[in-house]
């Protein structure tokens, strides 16, 4: 009965937590109307299945549609396939991405630099006011020695190798936003030009030499590449794992498909100039109709951390019993729970994949 009464606390914490994802699966998953509509499209395109398949067996256009739907499945596998086995791996691929002329021993060397600053300032923050809230947690587990061994080590992993990297992905993002927003201007250029007789290599040529950064220089690697002899559908590879964009797979795509079965290259990039450009307007579109729902989102979910640190800071002995006391415990447990439902359905009203 003590046991019960020393684990009742955890008990309910527990229930509670299967309570707000169960309310979390309610708002989050697709509804009944939902997932029918996607199994009838689905046995739509199959051709059907039972009595419908088997009056459609010896139908010439039911298998005519039955092998191409086989077909787009196999080629988007092995788009999949191939896509998976260009992405970044490395640390030398990210930076590449990121547009950064560094060899990979000069950044693991900077990640070092900053390990060492974090737990300088970790450290001399810890000796001249109160510890970190994690280490009340770990003092009551390890100790108060190792506890404030085990913070200083965490401080330097996440300044040496967490920090260097989310500054590297914030790079490649903004990178990759850049090459978005210039990429129709290009294929026009191509398309302009291989109207007027050029071919397809000197528009390139044109593109690397005209274009700002960062379409120009990587155009301008994917000619160079082209002169040194690598074949053109292994440059527009590398060029898509320096830049993994869909509108660069469709930019990769046409050419690979115009190089093997021919057709009219003007057509398909134009074709594709206006597809990459009707994107971009649905993207800043859904952006400018969710501005006011991503800002509230993002206010609703700072609010508390901010509110925590403030009072942490000003009186650390008024909040530090959520972390010493198992009823605290408990509360911390649930909040946390709560701000992963909220922030999980609000990402799923928010967020749109074009």
């Amino acid at each position: 009965m003590d046991l019960l009464g020393d684990n009742l606390i955890y008990v309910i914490g527990a229930l509670a937590f299967v309570v707000i994802a169960a309310v979390g699966l309610v708002f989050t998953a697709d509804s009944g109307a939902e997932k029918a509509a996607k199994r009838a499209k689905q046995l739509g395109a199959d051709g059907g299945t039972g009595l419908t398949r088997k009056a459609n067996k010896n139908d010439p256009n039911a298998m005519r549609r039955k092998q191409t739907q086989q077909m787009l499945n196999k080629l988007r596998e092995e788009d999949k396939v191939r896509r998976q086995s260009l992405m970044a791996n490395n640390i030398e691929d990210k930076l590449r991405q990121a547009g950064l002329e560094m060899a990979p021993p000069v950044f693991w060397t900077i990640s070092a630099v900053l390990a060492g600053t974090f737990g300088l300032l970790f450290f001399m923050t810890g000796a001249s006011g109160p510890p970190p809230i994690m280490e009340y947690e770990l003092q009551a587990i390890i100790g108060p020695e190792a506890s404030r061994i085990a913070t200083l080590a965490a401080a330097m992993i996440g300044g040496g190798i967490g920090f260097p990297r989310w500054v590297l992905g914030m790079m490649a993002k903004n990178r990759n936003k850049k090459m978005m927003n210039q990429f129709a201007d290009g294929m026009d250029v191509i398309v302009r030009g291989v109207k007027s007789g050029l071919p397809l290599t000197e528009c390139l040529r044109i593109i690397a030499a005209e274009s700002p950064a960062p379409l120009g220089p990587e155009f301008k690697q994917l000619t160079d590449n082209v002169q040194m002899g690598m074949t053109m559908d292994r440059a527009l590879q590398t060029f898509y794992k320096r830049v993994p964009l869909s509108e660069v797979n469709f930019f990769v795509i046409v050419l690979s498909i115009q190089a093997k079965a021919g057709g009219n290259l003007s057509e398909a990039l134009g074709n594709l100039s206006a597809v990459i450009r009707s994107r971009k307007m649905m993207r800043e579109k859904i952006k400018a109709l969710s501005s006011e729902a991503k800002a509230s989102a993002m206010i609703i979910g700072c609010l508390p951390f901010a509110v925590a640190f403030m009072v942490y800071t000003t009186t650390p002995d008024y909040i530090i019993e959520l972390f010493i006391k198992p009823m605290g415990h408990m509360i911390l447990f649930m909040a946390f729970c709560l701000m992963a439902t909220g922030i999980t359905v609000m990402r799923k009203m928010i967020n749109f994949d074009i």
